[in-house]
Order: C-alpha cells, then structure tokens, then sequence
C-alpha cells in the first residue's frame, strides 16, 4: 500500500479523536462534532481507497495549465505531475524533476521505507505548483472540522463525467471548495493552500496508465543521490 495510505487514515482518526474526547460539549455541540467527523472520515476514505487503484487523471488549472495524477499497483507506483516539474514515488526511489524538455532535472532519493512514517512535506513542491494533492484536501478538512466556527456544506456535482461528492468550507482561515469522485479521486478544488490561491478541475479520468508513466522524462539530467547510487 503506498505510504500517504497511512497519512490520510491518520489524519481522519486524529480528527475523530479529537472531536469526541472534549468533555464539556453539549448534545448539540457533540451532534455538529460528530457530522464533521463523519464528512472528514468519509472523504478520507475515499481518497485513501483511491490510493490502492490504478488510474491517470488530468486537471485542468488556471492560465490554460494542466497537472496530472497517476498511480499504479502491484508495486505501488504514484506520479504527480504539475508546472514546471513531477514527482515520482516508487518502492525503488523519490524522484522529483524541475524543468522542461531537454533542460529537465531529476535526482533520486531512497523511497520511504513501509514502517517509516510518511510525510506531506513529499508534495510541498506540488502544491506550491497548483497541484493541491489529497494529504493536503485532508488536512483542511480535519482544520475545518476542528474549527467550532467553520461552516460546512455537502453538495453533488459532476466532474469529467463522474459523479462527485463536494464539500464547501468557509472559515476565518480562508474559504474553499473540494470535490471527491465516487471512486476517491480528487475531482475539483477551489482555495488557498498556504495563502495561496489555487484553483483544480478534473478534466479525464481512465483506469489505464501510461507505460513510461513512472519513469523520468526521456533526455533528463538524472542525478542518483541514493546510498550507493551512480
């Protein structure tokens, strides 16, 4: 199973803990609590379960950019790619390239290890390019549901044909909008991320990858930073 499987299972039990061991809720503070548990657990899941298939999504950003997410089984293999650079997550490496075309750059480094915990900080860089990944859809919906004062509301929509699940967010922080599909993928989102406005829609979803998807661009400048790497 892929690290982030981890990160998002305990990113929705920490949100459930939290919400149920304060002591001084009144019955309609623990109903609104528990709703909010319920949404993030369900969303979790299915982003989590999403995880554990195989698919190619395209997304569509602003300014006429396009990112993409791939994920394969059997060993698990994960790719994001986003302006300017992709990162690839296999059992044999981490590999982050920068850059376009003949001018692209990719180093190796050791993957992480089963047992070790896995880290968001992987897809800053992602997110910092416009790619909001589900670790980070996660985390704002556990801060929304931590929020007393957050208001939160489910819609249904359809995003590239699937039918979607949307949840709409207003808080102090800042106000957003994600979209899951049925299947778990991450369908649409609208907000900021680190105060950075970012804005995604699915644009195509298949159940096939490419088969050079995991592997660096062709002409890259791979550099093996791995222990014992080239």
């Amino acid at each position: 199973m892929p690290a982030a499987s981890t990160t998002l299972r305990m990113l929705a039990v920490s949100v459930i803990a939290s919400l149920t061991v304060t002591g001084c809720q009144t019955f309609e503070d623990a109903g609104v609590a528990l709703e909010r548990s319920e949404l993030v657990n369900d969303l979790a899941t299915r982003l989590d379960r999403a995880l554990e298939l195989t698919y190619s999504a395209d997304y569509q950003l602003p300014g006429g950019q396009s990112a993409a997410i791939v994920q394969a089984q059997d060993p698990a293999r994960s790719s994001y790619t986003y302006p300017g650079g992709r990162l690839t997550v296999t059992p044999e490496a981490v590999t982050r390239c920068t850059g376009t075309g003949p001018r692209t750059e990719c180093t190796l480094v050791a993957p992480p290890t089963p047992a070790g915990k896995p880290t968001v900080s992987l897809f800053t860089e992602a997110n910092q390019q416009g790619l909001a990944t589900p670790p980070v859809v996660v985390g704002l919906l556990t801060a929304a549901a931590l929020d007393p004062q957050a208001v939160i509301k489910q819609t249904d929509t359809t995003v590239a044909g699937r039918h979607a699940t949307c949840v709409e967010v207003q808080r102090s922080d800042g106000d957003f909008t994600a979209c899951v599909t049925t299947e778990g993928v991450l369908g649409s989102f609208t907000g900021p991320v680190d105060g950075k406005p970012m804005e995604l829609a699915l644009s195509h979803y298949s159940e096939t990858v490419p088969q050079d998807a995991f592997d660096p661009p062709a002409g890259a400048n791979v550099v093996d930073r791995r222990p014992g790497g080239a």
